[in-house]
């Protein structure tokens, strides 16, 4: 069994950050990719950042420059910093954990307010 735990969402202003972090536990052999999703009302859930075992960071066009992924490999945490935040920000953001398996957390609203 392995737990995937979001927090730090949150109702902020545009032009606002947020930090958000994912812990995940339990029968957990190697992780390989840890990541952040998010879906926004009446869209499809959309790729945000991810970050491999060694480092190795990705982000969507949206988010590049204003949000940072991070990662405690000991602690099998990753934190997003997320800058600049806009309204089209708003979604619930999800964390996924690849080891191999996918297991994904319950998700953490995010608001951003105009």
């Amino acid at each position: 069994q392995v737990q995937v735990v979001e927090s730090g969402g949150g109702l902020v202003q545009a032009g606002g950050s947020l930090r958000l972090s994912c812990a995940a536990s339990g029968r957990i052999f190697s992780i390989k990719t840890m990541g952040w999703f998010r879906r926004a009302p009446g869209k499809q859930r959309e790729m945000v950042a991810s970050i491999s075992s060694g480092g190795i960071t990705n982000y969507a066009d949206s988010v590049r420059g204003r949000f940072t992924i991070s990662r405690v490999n000991a602690k099998n945490t990753i934190y997003l910093q997320m800058n600049s935040l806009k309204p089209e920000d708003t979604a619930v953001y999800y964390c996924v954990v690849y080891s191999p398996a996918e297991y994904w957390g319950q998700g953490t609203q995010v608001t951003v307010s105009s």
